[in-house]
């Protein structure tokens, strides 16, 4: 009981500080392949405490959506993470469908954010919205045939349960968990709106999505939704490292070592990242369905995997 409660209250703690370092340290990975030393780990917080002090300029089209948006989407993400067991398998909140929730959890915030770029009145925020709200519906799918492939393992509907069912389960499990966790990724690349999927550091409006969106916002508004972006990915990085932790950790494995697990699984996610961003070019847009499609490709990889190997021996 005590081992529980301390690796959700260290779960708190990385749901809480650890997405700003993740998305610094996918700066530094890609300044390191440009040959520069670029800047500091630490400087996504500094940006949002910068971004906290400045006032804000409001377009005169917008409402209540607008002006709700922002806090809609960091509480999202956010109560998302609590449903996710990020170190140890330990979800903060837990109970039978809770990956349901989390889904349509993250798809509210994504909602709010759709809805507040309408309310702009401006054309390219629109377009980005449209943009966005193709991508997630292509994700959804992908994300559902994934947790089955797991569910199917686990025989529970679960978050908790079956992401560390692949435990136990010898080179079925390996494999399993090598497929979630590379489907896992690309939702991460395109829930987040990282290259190939989108560019964060684009400005030409023709082929921004999630920046076009948030062009009106400014001050705490703007630090609110980079705070909510970086939380995302450190939420949807976790679950690539439940897997990591069933495969690599035996059960009862001492609460550091879960700890340490964790957050490293989240250092090479953020170096993933980074090199991917690096690497890669941004897809032209009738590309980027194909590679969302991964995602359903290694559920059903994954789960066509379980069924040959509970039912080919038997025949």
């Amino acid at each position: 009981m005590e081992t529980t409660l301390l690796l959700k209250l260290s779960g708190i703690l990385i749901l809480v500080l650890a997405p700003l370092p993740l998305l610094g340290l996918i700066g530094k990975v890609k300044s390191l392949w440009a040959g520069r030393k670029g800047p500091s780990i630490l400087q996504p917080v500094h940006d949002v405490v910068r971004l906290l002090k400045k006032g804000e300029v409001v377009s005169i089209p917008t409402g209540l959506i607008f002006a709700a948006a922002p806090s809609i989407q960091l509480a999202a993400a956010l109560f998302a993470g609590l449903l996710v067991p990020m170190t140890g398998g330990a979800s903060v909140i837990s109970f039978q469908g809770d990956f349901v929730v989390f889904s349509y959890v993250l798809a509210l915030g994504k909602l709010a954010g759709i809805l507040a770029a309408m309310e702009s009145g401006s054309s390219f925020e629109g377009m980005g919205a449209a943009r966005e709200a193709f991508f997630s519906s292509l994700a959804e799918p992908g994300f559902f045939v994934l947790v089955g492939s797991l569910a199917a393992i686990a025989g529970t509907p679960s978050f908790s349960d079956l992401l560390v069912s692949v435990s136990g389960h010898g080179s079925l499990g390996l494999l399993v968990a090598a497929l979630g966790s590379a489907g896992f990724f690309v939702m991460l690349l395109t829930e987040c709106s990282r290259l190939p999927v989108d560019d964060p550091a684009t400005h030409l409006e023709l082929t921004m999505v999630h920046e076009a969106m948030i062009l009106d916002y400014s001050g705490p508004d703007l630090a609110y939704i980079q705070y909510a972006v970086a939380v995302k990915m450190t939420v949807i990085a976790s679950l690539a490292a439940a897997l990591a932790g069933a495969v690599l950790l035996p059960a009862g494995a001492p609460v550091p070592a879960s700890i340490a697990l964790s957050l490293g699984v989240l250092a090479v996610a953020g170096v993933g990242v980074g090199c991917v961003e690096s690497l890669m070019a941004r897809l032209r847009l009738r590309l980027v369905p194909q590679f969302i499609f991964l995602m359903t490709a290694f559920g059903f990889l994954a789960l066509a995997s379980i069924l040959i190997s509970r039912f080919g021996g038997a025949a």
